[in-house]
């Protein structure tokens, strides 16, 4: 089941797509009076879930759902606008970016990595899948994009054991971890440089956990201008979901909301001899399977 936040006829809502993704059905219209997305992941019940699966399967024209648009008719947002704290980034978390981020900050690599590296993400507001990457031209000469799996947690998890991780995740979604290479660089860690307004597109909707295996193993991708950059799969990342959730709860209560962005594979700008980064004009299209795509201008 896919959920997501849009616009139509100068109206904010929160709706569930039909499975033939023809069509956005309004929460309002089965009884839920949600007004935002995180009012959802942490408050929908199991029968609500059930009644939104069996809604995202009527037919629109014989059943009078009140409200129901035609996705072509309606603009999507990121599906969390705001989240409410800053989104949890694991970095290099596929072996082979790993090894590419070495090259480009000409360390030595060792091909061992015996803890993930988490840091966060400022977000003041998320940017719709299909809006508009500012470059900061003016601080920024070296602007790059990464694909990364979000995973949101539906309940607070402290102290997780890794085989119970799958029971506090609410769905998935898209994010393109822009980043600014140059500022990463200068200030020698990586908040700055991810944190800059309108650096995370994120969306086109959420996917909730149900509706995939678990883990999730998923091709993942991003281009450039219509040509393949990254080219991977989640099954790849070195620390999994599981992995993630539990060692972050043994510390710190993974409150429910929280965005968990569990890094990019290789094939991002500064993997490339010389370097590929963005500039204005240029369209980054990151791609999950199940969860489908965002596609994003550089201004």
């Amino acid at each position: 089941m896919k959920l997501v936040t849009y616009e139509v006829d100068r109206r904010r809502d929160i709706g569930v797509v039909s499975r033939d993704e023809m069509w956005v059905f309004p929460l309002k219209a089965f009884g839920m009076e949600y007004t935002e997305m995180l009012e959802v992941v942490k408050g929908l019940s199991r029968s609500e879930r059930d009644l939104l699966e069996h809604a995202s399967g009527l037919d629109p024209d014989s059943s009078n759902i009140v409200g129901a648009a035609m996705m072509k008719e309606v603009t999507l947002l990121a599906p969390i606008l705001t989240p409410d704290q800053d989104i949890i980034c694991l970095g290099l978390n596929y072996m082979e970016h790993a090894e590419e981020s070495a090259r480009y900050k000409k360390e030595t690599f060792d091909g061992e990595r015996n803890y993930a590296v988490y840091f966060s993400k400022r977000v003041n507001e998320a940017v719709a899948p299909y809006g508009e990457i500012v470059s900061h031209s003016d601080i920024v000469d070296s602007l790059d994009y990464e694909a990364e799996l979000a995973v949101i947690i539906g309940k607070d998890a402290k102290d997780v054991p890794a085989e119970n991780a799958a029971d506090y995740i609410f769905g998935y979604t898209i994010i393109n971890d822009v980043s600014a290479r140059n500022i990463q660089t200068a200030h020698k860690q990586w908040y700055f440089g991810k944190s800059l307004d309108g650096f995370t597109p994120m969306g086109p909707c959420i996917l909730t956990s149900n509706s995939i295996s678990y883990p999730p193993e998923l091709s993942i991708q991003s281009k450039v201008n219509g040509e393949l950059r990254q080219d991977s799969n989640t099954r790849h990342m070195i620390f999994p979901i599981d992995h993630i959730i539990s060692e972050l709860s043994k510390g710190m209560t993974l409150k429910a909301g929280t965005i968990i962005s569990t890094g990019t594979p290789k094939g991002v700008g500064m993997g490339f001899d010389p370097p590929r980064f963005l500039t204005a004009g240029d369209e980054v299209e990151c791609i999950i399977e199940e969860i489908g795509s965002i596609k994003n201008r550089v201004i």
